[in-house]
């Protein structure tokens, strides 16, 4: 009897053992399950050629660009825009060159040089990153036809070595009017910088977008990329040797496009510029005191027209990823890396150092005005990264404890997308002409006016102040966006919220140009 009941608490005894053992090794197991976020620590095949393509992003692109067809100055060669005509066409005219290209920079009819050069930077690089993905949806060509557009005149606007117009139009007069960019009558004076108004902010951006469409050019027109990368390396130049920020060089430009440093902008173009030379110099540059004095490594911030730590940071990334032993090597480019995974860190939301700024549906959201150029812009960043990790079979990257995958970034892209698209509390598209519900009284000039209304500068506010819809669409304008709370209000006087912009289509186009399909990114741009 004794013996039987030691035999069966021992039996007992042991079974509680396994029962606990086995509790241990599932908490541990769920545990390693959540912080790798479905990873197991090997990295996901390397993409191929483009695969099948995402139908509503092929949709949403093919409007996303055209909008910056809708922007378009000067003489419309094969017009796509019904109401669109020619315009501006004498821009220029007081330092007797031709300034008529460019695109205006929102619902108004100012060209401003610094925004503007973002927005072809931007463009050159969703093309060098994505051209093959917009190629199987037909927008590659559409978006080299755009980027010309604006690099036509900034080659115009950089009169020599260390004179560049950076604004064509006075703000403040033009604001005074309510007319179509075809019927506009007022003055339009032209703004620079040179080496007693120095702008190496406006002008290094300007570098980049030079030095970044040369690569886009390079196999298409050889000679256009050579003059390209002539400029570029001329405005690099200038703006390093000549150093100021030209928002205290001309005051008067603060109050639209601000500019809170130029160093962002000097990495920025040196980084670009290494791409399109592979001058070691420049690598050094970005690497070096200057690296040192700019980058605020591993302090993550937003990319934006006047930000661009973020952007340099992933761009000297793809160094890290893809690049040779000598520059991949460097211990400072791994603070740019480290600084780009810190963003990265910040934007997923499961992330132990997430940013808690969003709205309640998961919308990134810094700013009231033009709320919506952020999230795109660091979805944009985040899809760019996620295929470096693809296509470098780069398993996952450390948030504190916790462990991503290229899938989690690109998961976070896409929230952010379709939140613009349509899913979002309200249940409106931010891009105008996709879906079936969207913003009908945007903030923008030539949509509000009737093509065969003959107005003026003065009277023409009557289609600012009309209870109808636009009568022309601007398809493919990104709206402001939401407030916090995810509210929209649908009014042509609420400029904070309905007037969209040429750099915000410019970061819309690369984050579909990104969700389009998969495939992995080249090695190289050269």
């Amino acid at each position: 009897m004794g013996e039987k009941s030691r035999s069966k608490g021992g039996w007992c005894g042991w079974l509680l053992v396994l029962i606990v053992a086995a509790a241990i090794a599932f908490g541990i197991f769920v545990t390693i399950k959540k912080k790798h976020h479905a990873s197991k620590g090997e990295a996901a095949p390397v993409p191929g050629p483009p695969g099948a393509v995402t139908k509503k992003y092929a949709d949403a692109l093919h409007a996303a660009m055209q909008f910056l067809d809708v922007q378009k100055s000067g003489k419309l060669v094969h017009n796509k825009i019904p109401w669109r005509g020619d315009s501006a066409l004498d821009d220029g005219s007081p330092a007797k060159v031709d300034l008529s290209k460019g695109m205006y920079d929102a619902g108004d009819h100012m060209k401003f040089g610094f925004p503007m050069a973002y927005t072809a930077t931007v463009l050159s690089w969703s093309i060098l990153e994505y051209g093959d993905q917009m190629k199987v949806v037909n927008q590659l060509e559409p978006a080299q036809d755009s980027l010309r557009w604006i690099t036509d005149y900034l080659v115009n606007a950089h009169l020599s070595d260390n004179v560049l117009i950076i604004q064509v139009g006075d703000p403040d007069a033009d604001h005074k009017c309510w007319d179509r960019p075809e019927d506009m009558t007022e003055k339009r004076p032209l703004i620079q910088v040179n080496t007693s108004f120095p702008g190496s902010d406006v002008a290094a951006e300007t570098a980049a977008a030079m030095a970044s469409a040369s690569l886009v050019f390079k196999p298409i027109d050889s000679t256009y990329s050579d003059l390209l990368l002539k400029h570029a390396k001329q405005l690099f130049t200038f703006a390093d040797k000549y150093r100021g920020s030209y928002s205290m060089s001309i005051p008067e430009v603060q109050t639209y496009y601000n500019s809170t440093g130029y160093g962002d902008e000097l990495l920025w173009a040196a980084s670009w510029l290494y791409h399109a030379t592979k001058d070691k110099s420049y690598f050094d540059y970005a690497t070096g005191k200057n690296g040192e004095e700019y980058a605020n490594w591993g302090s993550p911030t937003w990319f934006s027209w006047d930000n661009k730590l973020a952007g340099t940071q992933v761009l000297l990334s793809r160094i890290s990823f893809f690049g040779s032993k000598d520059t991949s090597n460097s211990a400072t480019l791994q603070k740019y890396r480290d600084s780009a995974e810190a963003v990265m860190c910040g934007l997923l939301p499961k992330s132990p150092t997430a940013t808690s700024s969003r709205t309640d549906s998961g919308l990134i959201w810094i700013s009231e005005w033009n709320a919506l150029q952020h999230p795109v812009a660091s979805a944009f960043l985040a899809v760019v990264y996620s295929d470096y990790m693809l296509s470098s079979r780069t398993a996952e990257i450390s948030c504190d404890s916790d462990s991503f995958t290229p899938a989690d970034l690109r998961k976070f892209a896409m929230s952010q997308a379709d939140y613009v698209l349509g899913n979002n509390p309200a249940k409106l598209s931010y891009l105008v002409g996709y879906g079936d519900n969207y913003p009908k009284f945007v903030h923008h000039r030539g949509a509000s006016i009737p093509m065969d209304a003959k107005t003026g500068c003065k009277d023409g506010f009557q289609w600012l102040d009309s209870d109808k819809p636009n009568p022309n669409v601007a398809v493919g304008a990104l709206v402001g966006g939401p407030f916090m709370n995810e509210t929209y209000i649908d009014s042509r006087n609420n400029s904070m919220q309905a007037e969209p912009s040429t750099y915000n289509s410019a970061v819309i186009v690369a984050l579909l140009s990104g969700l389009v399909t998969t495939s992995s990114v080249v090695q190289s741009f050269t």
